[in-house]
């Protein structure tokens, strides 16, 4: 009987017309690839922390986690840019014994004339109108009502004396990437102070201080257990909570690139720095499933929403072909460092050797993807090695070895296994060594076509199937994909002419 039936009885006696369904051939691999974006909730939320919640709606995430908190505004960030991915909250709270970040707005003159502050906090445009013969207190008080009047932004604001104390939503060290300026597209945008006004900022650097405490990761990493989440957006930049996050998507038997688990995936963060005090983090940090972008100080946008806007682009572009460089991808809502501010290309190819990826704007003021270096810069001997270099290495090999998943466990769900050269009847559910590899290598072409892999010629030389010299019962593979590659560099040598010397250089030419 080697027509594998498995459902009908060899002994049925009954007739005529019995038949089972077996969907094994049909099937193609269907991968949902969700995203994560952790954060903190504020007091205000009626979320449970350390408990992931699936949203669709910047409504549900306002509600959940606190209008204006850390996470509702990574989620805003995140719909901005990439409106079909499955999207999940992994809420934390706020770190005990933390404390908030703040910063002061000091009127030091009153206007002379009406008209419009343009003050930005957190990247956000609040416009203050002021009129002619207000005093400090009556304009520290019209900043701080406008403030509190927005209920998106991250701050809630007090006036007194002529200062107004801004305060973030929730504790902890992230809310210190909160900014607060005026003027950010300046005389160019329309945007100056009315005359006789005059603002000072407490620090002087426009960033909110005084923010500690980071939210401890354990229990919310064992809480998400074997969910798939393919891309994690990660804000938080401090060696405890990047170590948590490589561990949990490491390639350890308990990480989820092990073989135990097999679930893949790659967690995307951001950090705000000097070009020095980038390089020296990028040094610090070692692993291929984790990118961190960098960016400049002056960026009026915080780092979770680099973070999250980052995350969207990327997962967005990935889902659709892993294998595609991310380069030139926008990141829309971010408001990027005043382009004198901006680092140039000699410190973004620095940047990029020492593991952190790296963006760029150009005419249109949005910021771009332009390298999506991972923290991955040497080997377990600390040599240079650029294996995991790049984001699409992983997601390329994340979506072969899921599709060949699929293909194994449906092609031979309950086989028997015997060696080469066995005689059995056609259609019989037994399996070989030779059979199995011709499988993979069909398996191959078809990604090769696709555009994921390359040479398949060299494929076939280089796979190995056998039976184990021990246990009889299992088969090894050698699976040796060559992964295709990006067009990053086009390098041109312009070797030019003032004319072609017809009898030398045509001569040349000819030859070629």
């Amino acid at each position: 009987m080697p027509i594998p039936f498995s459902n009908i009885p060899a002994n049925w006696k009954q007739p005529l017309y019995w038949v089972e369904v077996d969907p094994s051939k049909a099937g193609r691999p269907i991968n949902r690839l969700a995203a994560l974006l952790v954060g903190t909730m504020s007091s205000t939320g009626t979320g449970t922390p350390d408990i992931q919640v699936p949203i669709g709606r910047q409504m549900d995430a306002d509600a959940l986690f606190g209008q204006g908190s850390e996470l509702a505004r990574a989620f805003r960030a995140f719909f901005a840019n990439n409106f079909s991915q499955e999207l999940w909250a992994l809420p934390l709270a706020e770190p005990t014994g933390g404390a908030a970040a703040s910063g002061t707005v000091t009127v030091a003159a009153a206007p002379t004339e009406a008209g419009t502050i343009h003050l930005y906090i957190a990247g956000d445009h609040v416009p203050v109108n002021v009129a002619a013969g207000m005093v400090v207190n009556d304009v520290a008080t019209a900043i701080a009502d406008t403030i509190n009047d927005d209920d998106d932004l991250p701050v809630t604001a007090a006036a007194a004396a002529a200062v107004v104390t801004l305060t973030a939503k929730w504790s902890g060290l992230t809310g210190n990437d909160i900014t607060m300026r005026h003027n950010y597209f300046g005389t160019v945008g329309g945007e100056m102070l009315p005359p006789g006004l005059d603002l000072t900022y407490t620090p002087t650097n426009g960033l909110l201080a005084g923010g500690a405490g980071t939210p401890v990761m354990d229990t919310a990493i064992a809480n998400l257990g074997e969910q798939e989440f393919e891309y994690v957006s990660m804000p938080y930049t401090d060696s405890t909570s990047l170590l948590a996050w490589e561990t949990e998507y490491g390639f350890s038997d308990a990480g989820r690139w092990g073989w135990m688990r097999q679930h893949f995936g790659h967690v995307f963060s951001a950090k705000r720095g000097a070009y020095g005090d980038l390089i020296t983090f990028g040094g610090t940090r070692n692993s291929g499933v984790v990118s961190v972008m960098g960016f400049e100080l002056d960026s009026p946008s915080p780092s979770f929403e680099w973070s999250a806007a980052y995350t969207a682009k990327a997962g967005r572009a990935l889902a659709n072909d892993p294998a595609r460089p991310l380069q030139t991808l926008h990141m829309e809502s971010i408001k990027p460092a005043s382009s004198h501010m901006q680092f140039n290309l000699l410190e973004l190819n620095t940047l990029a050797g020492y593991g952190i990826a790296t963006q760029r704007t150009l005419s249109d003021h949005v910021p771009m993807i332009s390298r999506e270096t991972t923290t991955y810069q040497v080997n377990s001997y600390g040599q240079g090695d650029d294996a995991y270099e790049l984001v699409t290495t992983l997601a390329t090999l994340a979506r072969l070895l899921r599709d060949q998943r699929q293909l194994i466990t449906s092609t031979f769900p309950r086989h028997k296994l015997a060696n080469d050269g066995t005689r059995f009847g056609p259609g019989a559910a037994v399996c070989t060594p030779k059979s199995i590899k011709a499988v993979l290598i069909a398996d191959y072409r078809s990604h090769e076509f696709l555009g994921l892999v390359e040479d398949a010629d060299a494929f076939k030389k280089n796979l190995i199937v056998e039976r184990d010299p021990v246990d009889q019962n299992r088969v090894n593979v050698l699976y040796p994909p060559d992964l295709i590659n990006q067009l990053r560099i086009f390098a041109v040598l312009a070797q030019f002419r003032l004319q072609y010397n017809r009898g030398v250089d045509m001569e040349i030419i000819g030859t070629v």
